[in-house]
């Protein structure tokens, strides 16, 4: 555990936290006190108009505390493939540090009704990159059929350019009793004085077994007059 947390502080570690695999939102639900859930995207790869980003690696390390919450420590690297003159090849990118809580135990939890979380932390100054530290507070609703599973998510975030943030998004999976469940996400999210970004993703995510499962999504987003399109590919491990 002592070992996983310091490769994740020195590993290559955007608006609001939130994210779980393959999505940019997340469930109501935490890691179990005294686990260690490792989030890797070990593969991603996104255009932005000609320019070429490929994300090698992208890391969410969630650990399990008491009273049904969690720390998450997130990050990632990214790589310019059609670098301008200038401009640096690399960049740690999407930092922060948040406590994830369940306010309501339900469906994720084994229990009725929807399961209600919050995440609130950090955003850290990115190297070669934003170098402002931001806040982020998220409201995360979650509800589990045999049929469907669907988790809603709001967000406001205060940007490391200093500027209000608000993010609304939505998750839909398969059946989760499915080895392998097609799930899919939404999310609008806009920045003060920026233009609004509206994002669609379909994918799968198979489970090999309780503590494994991989991942692959196909994401495209619009962004004022640009158009991102990008494939991610990754895996969740929980140690205990």
């Amino acid at each position: 555990m002592r070992a996983a947390f310091l490769v994740l502080c020195l590993l290559p570690v955007s608006g609001p936290a939130l994210a779980l695999r393959p999505y940019d939102s997340t469930d109501a639900d935490v890691a179990k006190q005294g686990e260690f859930e490792l989030e890797l995207g070990f593969v991603g790869r996104w255009r932005e108009g000609s320019k070429r980003i490929a994300v090698a690696p992208a890391v969410i390390g969630n650990f399990g505390l008491e009273g049904n919450r969690e720390l998450v420590i997130q990050g990632q690297r990214e790589v310019a493939l059609d670098r301008e003159p200038g401009e640096p090849r690399s960049a740690i990118v999407d930092n922060g540090v948040f406590i994830k809580q369940v306010r309501r135990r339900g469906a994720l939890q084994a229990a009725s009704g929807p399961s209600v979380a919050t995440e609130y932390g950090l955003l850290l100054p990115s190297v070669n990159g934003a170098k402002g530290t931001g806040l982020s507070v998220a409201g995360i609703l979650s509800q589990r059929s045999e049929q469907i599973s669907v988790h809603l998510n709001a967000a406001f975030a205060w940007t490391r350019e200093h500027e209000p943030d608000l993010f609304l998004g939505a998750i839909f999976e398969g059946p989760y009793s499915w080895a392998v469940r097609p799930v899919a996400e939404v999310f609008g999210e806009q920045a003060s004085g920026s233009a609004r970004t509206t994002s669609g993703l379909v994918g799968a995510i198979w489970r090999v077994r309780e503590d494994l499962s991989f991942d692959v999504g196909i994401r495209r987003a619009h962004d004022a007059n640009e158009t991102v399109r990008e494939l991610r590919l990754g895996l969740t491990w929980t140690i205990s």
